[in-house]
């Protein structure tokens, strides 16, 4: 749950416990018995006595923040697209074969917060709390509008998942009750834009720059929400709706208006929140000879940096399912269990430290891959050679530096006179846990607390929804499309310089290349890449088969040292293959069934 410290002390442990009652009744009155619900409970809050209780209606928004999802979980956006592979198998996602029948890892735990189910029932508890705040006994004024502009930001928000993952949806604006016509129309995309946007700019105006409140939305908060959502909107996909065919594209995009004002108004959103001028990129000045991959990697193990715009905060105690990041990370070779890997593409996709592209097909990049690479390679991927952490104890003895070890080790037996191949620590050969540990290669760094031993603990580092770099390369990318380069460069290369990485100089086509890829950098494994390759219309190379790299050595290590590779091989770990209808997904047979005024997705 969120953590929100000076407000849950103005609430009793009783009153929690109501709370978690009376919230499941609002929130779940559609599917209830309406003679049970007219019922007054004889030692619980009703939903009437709810908006009469200043306490009650603060933890009641805290409950509707818990709708949000975030990447910390097992199945996650990063593993659906060409940024990282789910160990225990993502391939009918991958291979772009969801039906509204079967929507796949779409179910899994942590992927329930952005279904079509979940998003209505959390936009139904906001809708509550916007029909009753106005009326409800709060004196303080400025609590009242903080939390109906909580309210309304948490509403876009929700609205924002819907149209990234299905196009235009309904749009509902009041909480329905038992004897309401349940049936409604899908909104134009054009509508639901729209809507989002105002929504935003309603919540802005409602919401400090500041809140006292740690994890709770702010003005920025509001502004960076319809930046990101402007940004999809004047992108490729909304505005070619030829891959949807004649199965109407008001529903999938704009069937009209001009783009050169959408592009516009994604600059003007990103702008207005760079002219807030309340946040910016940690450490952004790095002087000569600093550690700029140890400053990147520190801030997403930070509570609090001058680039947070929207934080959710956890506690070692959370008990939220799919919430445990370490865990599911961590090598093998540390009892973790690698569930979630980088591909090769990803881990490609990262620069030479002089700005010059990787390639394998180089002789002295292929002779030693992990040198010389983008700081931020180091602070995000866990590769073979890479100093982490302390081993435990039933493995230290065997590597007593702690270094990451997924390489294959090539031997001599003498007994069967061959050679054997022994695989390293962090293999699926290794010691510990061998029915785990990568496909690829590689595991993910980046997030991960190395202090804790996630075998046992549960770390508490927050989740960044919105930071400022995200907003910096929002409004490049808006300057790229109106043709404003040299106004692009200065900002990417904000991002770049605090990276420790030369600025790039590129015009054109070539700038929006480099762009795509530092976006795709500095922005890894957050949530961005499974929607930039739809938005931008990649999707169709971004699907190739995820690739892994094979890691062999002639001589064993002597346990202090790393020997040299003798040779590196690239793989397909993974098929993977895309189909146009993945662009969105498809409303679920359930939810037709239940209304039949919903139009299905094209291509399902």
């Amino acid at each position: 749950m969120l953590v929100f410290q000076s407000h849950f002390k103005r609430i009793t442990m009783k009153k929690l416990k109501y709370l978690v009652i009376a919230v499941f009744v609002l929130t779940n009155t559609t599917s209830c018995d309406k003679e049970f619900l007219e019922k007054q409970p004889l030692s619980e809050y009703s939903s009437e006595s709810l908006w009469k209780d200043a306490g009650l209606i603060e933890a009641f928004v805290n409950e509707i923040y818990s709708g949000i999802h975030l990447e910390f979980s097992q199945v996650t956006f990063s593993s659906l697209v060409d940024e990282s592979m789910y160990r225990l198998n993502n391939t009918d996602v991958n291979n772009s074969l969801i039906t509204p029948s079967y929507l796949s890892s779409f179910t899994s735990p942590g992927m329930k917060k952005v279904s079509w189910q979940s998003l209505y029932l959390y936009i139904r508890s906001s809708n509550l709390l916007l029909e009753n705040i106005d009326a409800a006994p709060i004196t303080d004024e400025e609590l009242k509008n903080q939390l109906k502009g909580e309210g309304l930001f948490l509403r876009a928000y929700f609205y924002s998942k819907l149209v990234s993952l299905y196009g235009g949806v309904p749009l509902v604006t009041k909480a329905y009750s038992l004897n309401d016509d349940f049936l409604a129309e899908r909104n134009t995309y054009e509508d639901c834009i729209k809507f989002i946007s105002e929504e935003c700019d309603k919540a802005a105006a409602l919401l400090p720059v500041v809140q006292a409140r740690k994890g709770r939305a702010t003005k920025g908060a509001a502004l960076s929400l319809k930046s990101r959502v402007l940004l999809y909107a004047a992108s490729d996909l909304a505005n070619n709706t030829s891959w949807a065919g004649n199965s109407h594209p008001e529903l999938v995009g704009y069937v009209g208006g001009n783009r050169q004002s959408r592009w516009e108004a994604a600059k003007a959103a990103a702008k207005a929140v760079i002219d807030l001028g309340a946040y910016e990129l940690y450490k952004k000045d790095p002087a000569a000879g600093e550690n700029t991959a140890q400053n990147y990697e520190e801030m997403f193990l930070s509570y609090e940096t001058s680039e947070d715009i929207f934080v959710k905060y956890f506690t070692p105690l959370t008990t939220m399912d799919e919430y445990n990041p370490g865990l599911y990370a961590t090598p093998n070779g540390w009892n973790g269990w690698g569930v979630y890997t980088p591909v090769g593409q990803m881990v490609d996709a990262y620069e030479m430290k002089d700005g010059s592209k990787f390639d394998w097909n180089d002789p002295t990049i292929a002779a030693a891959p992990y040198n010389n690479r983008d700081p931020r390679f180091y602070a995000s991927i866990n590769y073979n050679g890479a100093k982490w952490r302390k081993r435990s104890s039933d493995v230290i003895a065997s590597d007593p530096v702690g270094v990451i070890q997924t390489g294959f080790y090539e031997t001599w037996n003498s007994n069967t006179n061959s050679v054997q191949i022994i695989g390293g620590l962090d293999t699926q050969r290794g010691p510990l846990k061998d029915w785990n540990g990568t496909y690829t290669g590689y595991y993910m760094r980046k997030f991960i607390d190395p202090t804790v031993d996630a075998e046992f603990t549960k770390q508490d580092v927050p989740w960044r929804h919105f930071r400022y770099a995200e907003i910096l390369l929002n409004y490049a990318e808006a300057c790229i499309a109106l043709g404003e380069d040299d106004e692009a460069k200065l900002y990417i290369n904000m991002i770049r310089k605090r990276a420790g990485m030369p600025a790039i100089t590129e015009t054109g086509q070539d700038l929006n290349i480099r762009y795509r890829n530092e976006r795709r950098i500095e922005l890894a494994f957050e949530g961005h890449r499974f929607f930039d390759v739809r938005r931008w219309m990649i999707a169709s190379a971004a699907y190739a088969d995820a690739q892994s790299v094979y890691i062999l050595y002639g001589i064993m290590p002597d346990k202090t040292t790393s020997p040299t590779p003798t040779s590196y091989s690239v793989k397909t770990v993974e098929n993977r293959e895309w189909n146009p209808k993945f662009y969105l997904l498809p409303i679920t047979i359930e939810e037709i069934n239940r209304n039949n005024k919903l139009i299905q997705n094209p291509l399902y």
